[in-house]
């Protein structure tokens, strides 16, 4: 599953294109506007972007230049929009944006977008392209090598713990992918409850999702909210 930042200065629109990406198994970030894009770009490269191209502070398509102009356009990004004209979707395929999304978003058409995002193939963090001056090729010798740059102080991965067929906790392994999904949540979300005393802005902080979003979450997975639980 891959991690995807959503940019839109609608609420409505970032809270249902989480709701759909959250229920495919994807971990979803959201940005209302341009300055907490940077930022979330900043901490973490995601795996795909949905960019708006209309934001009060800062446009799409500018935005989408910054990027690239900073060297930080390694990820695909899917520009949304609901009045752009074909030469903005245009300028936006050139510079560096893989595909364009069209308002309203029908749910088959983001799905198969963002899986065609993901698919297509991107400059690989951690590796420098190298060129020979072309008066030392041989006839025939490719003129560009990719040289992996070595890790370095980087430590083996920890081992996963695992028993049986469960794993974290005692979630078993042998159910559906969405059940043993909600058991890991319930977990993750009552460590995260009980470690804030049940204070849902330091939760939605830690968590990385909206209030909003953070309670209908809490209320489908059947968790308690109150302090009273916590206290009893």
């Amino acid at each position: 599953m891959a991690r995807i930042l959503v940019v839109d200065d609608e609420i409505g629109i970032r809270e249902l294109l989480s709701e759909i990406l959250y229920d495919e198994g994807h971990t979803v970030e959201l940005a209302e506007n341009a300055a907490e894009a940077r930022a979330a770009r900043l901490r973490r490269r995601p795996d795909l972007v949905l960019l708006d191209i209309w934001m009060p502070d800062t446009d799409g398509v500018s935005l989408l230049k910054e990027w690239a102009s900073q060297g930080l356009l390694d990820m695909p990004v899917i520009m949304m929009s609901g009045h752009a004209t074909v030469d903005t979707a245009v300028e936006a395929t050139r510079i560096g944006a893989v595909d364009f999304l069209e308002k309203p978003i029908t749910l088959q058409k983001l799905l198969k977008t963002i899986a065609s995002g993901l698919a297509r193939p991107m400059v690989a963090p951690g590796l420098v392209t190298t060129m020979r001056p072309p008066e030392l090729l041989d006839p025939g010798a490719q003129p560009l090598t990719t040289v992996p740059v070595p890790e370095l102080n980087q430590p083996a991965p920890a081992p996963v713990p695992e028993t049986g067929n469960s794993l974290l906790g005692g979630i078993a392994l042998d159910q559906p992918l969405r059940d043993a999904r909600d058991e890991f949540e319930r977990i993750y979300f009552q460590y995260h409850l009980g470690r804030e005393n049940h204070s849902m802005t330091r939760v939605s902080e830690k968590t990385g999702l909206e209030r909003t979003h953070l309670y209908r979450k809490l209320k489908q997975l059947g968790i308690e909210t109150s302090r009273r639980k916590n206290n009893s």
